[in-house]
């Protein structure tokens, strides 16, 4: 586990707000580091490396799910659509692969991580994961030669890799107590405005920091049964044991569950709360025996295999973001045209 996994891992823990007092020295601690780092990339004194294609990184400023994931599904798809033809790397948080490898659409999240695999899932595009995100990079662009633009999920903080723009996910958390972690959630000082090249993004109803940003369009999809989601079939269109006198059985093991679940009674669906931790293995199922269905997320599903005993009750619930359009041209706009290739 590197420095900053672990001090999330503190802040995520805490129990009392005294304890954020206590934590403050390793705030200083990691301020000095994160900070050297920096500056040590300004200087020139550690260099970042250059691909031959333009990278957009995707990140957050804050510990946890501020949605990122969805972003870059939705940038992929936004990319996509205006002509280019990206491919994705990312840390693979929560698995065990440290070498760059690419991640296939039935890879086993435990290897690769859920996120890597839920992006590749959603959006088809060539994945690669590993500890090096350079080096990853390097290998989906020879393996995949017709990729003319990188996605780096959750990069923000992976200084060494250069990119030609960075998409800031901000969500209602806005920049939490405005402490660095373990003492608050923030992974990095940020400026009073955003530094050149960057875009914020809001995955909330309205901007919740003085940075300028457009709020994404963020949408539940209908739910689909596991077997068939794994099939990549559409659902049936409508919510599972909607005529039960008993609420649907709500499970989610991300950053934010509390955020599904209030979306989920927006859509009108009357549901029993089960939050999870973020990353869940999901190796027992956290519910007994019963005939209720049970709605999931997707980052969920990808631990949950079609052939799971429970499958028959386990629905997956999808969620779309849809980028401003002035979001999407702006990307566009920053990044250099490939050689040969007009735009």
């Amino acid at each position: 586990m590197g420095l900053r996994a672990l001090l999330e891992a503190c802040w995520w823990r805490r129990q009392h707000a005294w304890l954020g007092t206590m934590l403050a020295p390793l705030s200083a601690l990691y301020s000095l580091i994160a900070g050297g780092r920096a500056l040590a990339y300004r200087a020139g004194f550690l260099h970042r490396q250059r691909l031959a294609v333009p990278v957009v990184v995707v990140g957050n400023l804050v510990a946890g799910g501020a949605g990122k994931t969805p972003t870059t599904v939705a940038l992929i798809n936004g990319l996509r659509a205006s002509g280019w033809t990206p491919g994705v790397v990312s840390r693979g948080y929560g698995g065990s692969v440290r070498a760059p490898r690419s991640v296939s659409r039935d890879h086993d999240p435990r290897n690769c991580g859920d996120e890597p695999l839920l992006i590749r899932r959603r959006t088809d595009a060539p994945v690669w994961v590993g500890a090096d995100r350079v080096a990853a990079a390097r290998g989906l662009c020879a393996a995949h030669p017709e990729v003319d633009v990188i996605v780096a999920d959750d990069g923000l903080q992976h200084l060494r890799l250069a990119r030609d723009v960075e998409v800031i996910v901000i969500d209602e958390r806005g920049l939490g107590n405005g402490r660095l972690l373990p003492a608050g959630p923030l992974r990095e000082r940020p400026p009073p405005v955003p530094p050149a090249g960057v875009i914020v993004v809001y995955n909330a109803a309205r901007p919740s920091t003085s940075w300028p940003g457009q709020p994404v369009i963020r949408r539940l999809g209908r739910p689909v049964p596991l077997a068939a989601w794994w099939r990549g079939e559409p659902g049936p269109g409508t919510w599972p044991g909607s005529a039960a006198a008993e609420p649907l059985l709500a499970a989610a093991g991300i950053a934010q569950p509390e955020r599904f679940f209030r979306m989920l009674e927006a859509e009108g669906v009357r549901i029993t709360r089960l939050p999870l931790p973020d990353h869940a293995a999901w190796d027992v199922v956290p519910w007994g025996p019963g005939a209720l269905p049970v709605l999931v997320t997707e980052k969920d599903a990808v631990k949950l295999p079609a052939t799971h005993p429970d499958a028959g009750r386990i629905h997956v619930v999808p969620l779309d973001f849809q980028l401003p359009a002035e979001v999407l041209a702006t990307v566009c706009a920053r990044l250099p045209a490939r050689a040969g290739v007009g735009r």
